[in-house]
């Protein structure tokens, strides 16, 4: 074993230099720092283009996915209508509500989820109540805070996520 190492020891000692071996770490270095260039980011882009093409503004309560939201619009929180602001998590549980896009006519499934951890945002608070329940059908009760199974009940802001098309 040790003459087998030795001999490719010694082939590969004679095959490279240091400047071929910082060459190549140059060029290691270099290519890492195009990897974030790549077509990845500009997919992820164009997705976020797509949702900030819907038809009405996402700031204001008469948003179409807004029909069952109570609470405050994350979009004015530092995040958005489908992600969190910094520093919160959003909750594993949500109630849903079914919204008619303005657009194609179509009734889609809103899962509206809250954003736990922070003190509350307090700014673009709206109160829609469309298909709003009783507590007795609590997943379609708006009034609960849904910050279950996250380290604080504190809510922060709600997101609104489109599910898919209402059956």
């Amino acid at each position: 074993m040790d003459a087998l190492v030795e001999r490719v020891t010694r082939t590969v000692a004679m095959r490279t230099s240091r400047r071929g071996i910082l060459g190549m770490l140059g060029k290691l270095i270099a290519g890492a720092m195009v990897l974030p260039l790549l077509p990845v980011e500009r997919v992820s882009a164009r997705a976020n283009t797509a949702e900030a093409a819907e038809e009405g503004d996402p700031l204001s309560c008469d948003y179409w996915r807004y029909c069952g939201f109570d609470g405050s619009l994350c979009g004015c929180c530092g995040g958005s209508t489908t992600q969190c602001p910094p520093g919160t998590m959003m909750s594993p549980t949500s109630w849903v509500g079914s919204c008619k896009h303005p657009i194609d006519g179509k009734d889609y499934m809103i899962g509206y989820r809250d954003c736990c951890g922070k003190d509350q945002c307090g700014r673009c608070f709206c109160q829609n109540n469309k298909g709003d329940m009783p507590l007795y059908r609590t997943q379609l009760d708006n009034g609960v805070t849904w910050c279950f199974g996250t380290a604080s009940f504190v809510v922060n802001c709600t997101t609104a996520v489109k599910l898919g098309l209402k059956s």
